[in-house]
């Protein structure tokens, strides 16, 4: 009796696990549509067990498809981009974007907005330096009109990186994190962005993905409040959203992959439900990402949904998760 019910125990967390898995893959579109028709008695223990399975599943590489084609040009190893700087192709991106050049990353600085709307960077494979003592945030005086760090003082808002400290002092030094840590590379980010969800996607890629596909390219950002919000006392702006563009590229083959969160997203959020098409994300922005990426490849790049987060070596699975808990 005992075998069979071990047995029917196994048999309805086997059936939970596919419906699971089948409901956290779909889009966001469908999946907002179910959680508003369906009853949250259904939706919930799928999204309960769902996402988290999903992400060791997808992790594995067993689950979930990515976005993934073939360019016959080798890839820019050395550059700060992959295929140009962002190029602004209308609102809500605003037309006083400055380029600031730091070196190993590039801040797109609007002056009325106070804070980045775009900053570009890259991570190489290897790590070659401790992360050590994060220093204090800096004046920065490159960038016109960048706030005082003491701007942020009980705003509710953290100082929220852009290029992460992290990213960049494990692979070129403690004197390129300082650079970081200038206020022309902070923008206004809730707590439960900054320290969870956002930071889980600023280490897959600088201790995970690296590990598996080698240099990678970045390029994150905000999109302006469209109600002008403002941190408390100050003109600065508080971004609606904020987002990351990554790509790789494994011998002729580019991977992309593109994720956007709102400022209020919950603690808990999974960013791999934050996926979207790079098309999506550039008629959120008004921003062009890959601006010298040929047509024929920038297309159906930009055109695709990712359906989960990369895959990272089977090794480093049990680190992805742990990331989680960090």
């Amino acid at each position: 009796m005992a075998a069979k019910l071990g047995f029917a125990a196994i048999a309805v967390a086997a059936v939970w696990g596919v419906a699971a898995e089948w409901f956290v893959h779909h889009p966001k579109g469908w999946m907002s549509s179910r959680l508003e028709s369906w009853p949250a008695i259904a939706t919930a223990p799928l999204l309960w067990f769902g996402n988290p399975l999903a992400d060791i599943t997808d992790g594995l590489g067993w689950t979930g498809h990515d976005t993934i084609y073939e360019y016959d040009v080798e890839a820019p190893s050395g550059s700060v981009t992959f295929a140009g700087t962002p190029k602004r192709v209308g609102a809500p991106a605003p037309g006083d974007i400055a380029v600031i050049d730091r070196g190993e990353f590039k801040i797109g600085w609007s002056r009325s907005l106070r804070h980045p709307v775009w900053c570009a960077y890259h991570v190489t494979e290897k790590k070659l330096h401790e992360d050590g003592k994060r220093p204090s945030f800096l004046i920065d005086h490159a960038a016109d009109g960048a706030p005082h760090p003491n701007d942020y003082a009980k705003s509710g808002f953290d100082r929220g990186h852009m290029v992460p400290n992290h990213a960049i002092v494990s692979r070129f030094g403690p004197e390129e994190r300082r650079k970081t840590f200038m206020m022309g590379n902070i923008a206004p980010q809730s707590p439960q962005l900054n320290r969870k969800a956002w930071r889980d996607v600023e280490h897959r890629i600088a201790d995970l993905w690296t590990a598996r596909y080698g240099e990678i390219w970045v390029v994150v950002g905000c999109i302006p409040s469209p109600d002008g919000e403002k941190l408390a006392g100050t003109t600065v702006d508080v971004p609606s959203m904020f987002y990351q563009v990554i790509i790789a590229q494994e011998g002729m083959d580019i991977r992309a992959l593109a994720v956007a969160f709102p400022q209020n997203v919950p603690w808990n959020a999974w960013p791999a439900r934050y996926i979207l098409s790079i098309d999506e994300l550039e008629e959120m922005t008004g921003l062009d990402f890959n601006p010298e990426l040929p047509e024929f490849i920038q297309a159906p790049l930009e055109a695709e949904v990712p359906s989960r987060l990369w895959p990272v070596r089977w090794q480093d699975i049990f680190r992805q998760i742990m990331i989680r808990f960090s």
